[in-house]
């Protein structure tokens, strides 16, 4: 009996520890999703078209502060919503290696929290779009500017909008004539 009781306690003596990651959660700025009604549709099919298409992103930082701010947003959120995760149980890992791959890239620390990066990014982006010299890290700046291809990236995006296919398909809603 007591050996039973060991066994029930481990688990919860390894959350204790620390032993789980913590959930992130973020959430996308004001604004980023007007219209589009879902914000992890409305991020996974932007996201999903910006790295599948990284010539648009190209000496554009503000579009690929958006395209960094979408992909943080569905690094944190995708890996604990059923409707992605049940469908592809690698989209978590793939969405961890795009986000060290992005984050090796721009010289983002992997500690920062993701609502950190998203709020960063949408200042960039709003900034740049304005016309107004980001007060952000210029070398950030410059450094979305100059994105070079993120295959890992590019990977985990498709992967999130092919989930969303099949997610817009099975409801039979909006979406199921997108072709990736």
């Amino acid at each position: 009996m007591r050996r039973r009781s060991f066994l029930v306690l481990l688990p919860l003596a390894a959350c204790a520890e620390g032993a789980l990651p913590p959930v992130e959660s973020a959430r996308l700025p004001p604004g980023s999703v007007e219209g589009a009604g879902d914000p992890t549709r409305a991020a996974v099919l932007r996201a999903s078209y910006a790295f599948t298409h990284p010539g648009t992103l190209a000496n554009q930082p503000a579009a690929a502060a958006a395209a960094i701010l979408d992909m943080e947003y569905l690094a944190a959120s995708l890996p604990t919503d059923p409707r992605y995760n049940q469908r592809d149980p690698l989209l978590p890992v793939r969405l961890r290696q795009a986000r060290q791959e992005w984050r090796g890239v721009l010289g983002i620390p992997m500690e920062v929290p993701a609502q950190t990066v998203i709020d960063r990014m949408a200042r960039i982006a709003g900034a740049v779009q304005a016309g107004i010299p980001p007060r952000e890290d210029p070398a950030l700046v410059a450094r979305l500017a100059a994105l070079p291809p993120l295959p890992r990236t590019a990977e985990a995006a498709n992967s999130a909008a092919q989930v969303q296919l099949q997610t817009d398909q099975t409801r039979g809603g909006a979406g199921g004539h997108f072709r990736f």
